[in-house]
């Protein structure tokens, strides 16, 4: 059976052109919201769920990571998708015509410098495909969108200039999820990612005793998030990304330490690092 693979967007959406890239033969499913992406898997729909976690540019996706602690999912992979700016028009359009821009809120920001230099108007959207969709439909030269090729080739339209982006290594990280544990057995040239949840219990100095439990069995920690726990100003959930498999001893060591200090540990998943 082929991999069914939700994804938030619309078609053309860069989830999907990640879905496509990492998952050539699996059946992308476009969902309006994250949560019912991630909610496709839990109840069995699809198999897998392609979701941003971060961009070079516009930093972390917060939304993910009050999601994922409430949901029975585990990371099996993470993916690495550049975002390349298109500029579009209808077809017979060129960069001329266009006097407003439509686009989602941080593909406009990413794009500030050459929309300026045109002169346009930049209209705000909810996303950078629909953007593309809308315009194909108002069909008027008047009308640009920000979106990918993909969504250029699916909505029939022109692309006027294919490197719009004010950044040239713009890229998002995704990460898939799944609702069955995927841990790779280890091998010694690999590298993995190990990712987990956790509050720090309510005594002096928790966070500080929580990173000395990596730091004293020399366990690097390649990311550390905060955020407020929904319906509380007082705790606070952090999410780890570790670098090691949990086969590892001084990982294991690290981690029987860590329930002394922190309560609520939830493990995401381990993974092979992006390549």
């Amino acid at each position: 059976m082929n991999n069914i693979i939700a994804y938030q967007g619309v078609e053309g959406a860069y989830s999907h052109l990640a879905c496509e890239k990492a998952f050539p033969n699996s059946i992308p499913i476009a969902c309006d919201t994250f949560n019912n992406a991630m909610k496709l898997v839990e109840t069995g729909e699809a198999n897998l769920a392609m979701i941003p976690v971060e961009n070079s540019t516009a930093g972390r996706v917060e939304e993910i990571y009050r999601l994922i602690p409430k949901l029975s999912l585990h990371i099996i992979q993470e993916h690495f998708e550049p975002v390349n700016h298109c500029l579009l028009g209808i077809k017979g359009s060129t960069k001329k015509d266009i006097k407003y821009v439509s686009s989602h809120l941080q593909a406009l920001a990413q794009c500030h410098t050459n929309i300026t230099k045109l002169q346009i108007k930049a209209l705000v959207k909810f996303d950078t495909a629909g953007s593309a969709q809308e315009i194909s439909k108002k069909n008027n030269k008047l009308y640009g969108a920000i979106a990918s090729k993909l969504a250029a080739k699916l909505y029939n339209l022109e692309i006027l200039d294919n490197k719009f982006g004010d950044q040239i290594d713009n890229i998002t990280r995704f990460i898939i999820l799944s609702k069955d544990i995927k841990t790779p057995k280890y091998e010694a040239h690999e590298e993995y990612i190990t990712s987990l949840v956790f509050q720090v219990k309510d005594i002096p100095a928790a966070l500080y005793k929580v990173l000395g439990c990596f730091a004293t069995n020399g366990v690097n920690l390649m990311k550390i998030e905060s955020y407020s726990v929904p319906g509380s100003l007082q705790a606070s959930q952090f999410h780890i990304d570790i670098d090691g498999h949990l086969s590892k001893k001084n990982l294991k060591l690290a981690l029987e330490e860590l329930i002394f200090f922190a309560k609520e540990i939830k493990y995401l998943g381990v993974y092979k690092k992006f390549k």
